[in-house]
């Protein structure tokens, strides 16, 4: 247990943590079946820095999104970037991973990082302001849900796709099921005056991702970790937005 767990921290964190010398397929799946605690503990650091900086307003919410990036080398919002500029081209898959592999970012992509960091960032705010950490946390873990969900069996890597290749097709059905399942029940307390609107966000979250990764994947030939990054945003995003929404109605 605690080897794919250090992996999954040493892949999906910058924490010092070493993982194995040696990866094959099953330890990455191993790893990746445990995304969501990593998701949990990011949670928790991003509620914490919120709650200390609450009084700066929205700022507070910007600086909760910017340590979540540092503390994942950027790498989500870079494969955010990446997809959308790959999605944003016409032409073959392979002309779509060209541009996903450029390592520039165009204008879909800058479009992208601003309106996803933008939506969390207030969102954050307001949950800040209404005292609703738990849905802080619940919306940065269910960002990891969606990686195992994306990783579900029956998924091909794209072509050329290293970490595509190690993980694409690795998570069984009750492992996808299991995790949404316990996002979604979890998601009781983030708006604990409304406990069905909680669950209610998360599933939504998750089923949107869900279907435009399933579209990028069609798109581009297959997974890749670009599309990964893309999950963690887009639920993190969706999942944060709708229950600022919530809690502004209570």
């Amino acid at each position: 247990m605690l080897t794919p767990l250090r992996l999954t921290f040493s892949w999906l964190t910058v924490l010092p943590v070493r993982g194995p010398s040696e990866v094959d397929r099953r330890a990455a799946g191993r790893a990746i079946a445990l995304a969501p605690v990593a998701g949990i503990g990011l949670g928790l650091v991003a509620a914490a820095l919120l709650w200390v900086l609450a009084p700066a307003g929205v700022a507070a919410g910007f600086v909760a999104v910017a340590a979540l990036a540092l503390l994942t080398r950027g790498m989500h919002l870079d494969g955010l970037a990446d997809t959308f500029d790959g999605l944003g081209v016409y032409g073959s898959p392979e002309r779509a991973r060209e541009v996903m592999k450029s390592g520039a970012a165009g204008p879909f992509g800058v479009a992208a990082i601003v309106l996803a960091a933008g939506v969390q960032a207030g969102a954050f705010t307001t949950l800040a302001a209404t005292g609703h950490w738990a849905a802080v946390v619940a919306a940065v873990g269910l960002g990891r849900v969606a990686v195992v969900a994306a990783c579900r069996g029956g998924i091909d890597p794209a072509p050329g796709a290293w970490f595509g290749a190690m993980v694409a097709g690795t998570q069984s059905r009750s492992a996808v099921l299991g995790w949404a399942a316990a996002g979604t029940v979890a998601a009781v307390v983030a708006i604990p005056e409304l406990p069905w609107a909680g669950p209610l966000v998360a599933l939504i979250a998750l089923a949107a991702t869900i279907h435009l990764v399933g579209h990028a994947v069609r798109r581009i030939g297959g997974l890749s970790g670009d599309l990964l990054g893309t999950a963690v945003e887009l639920t993190t995003a969706l999942a944060a937005l709708g229950f600022a929404l919530a809690a502004n109605s209570v």
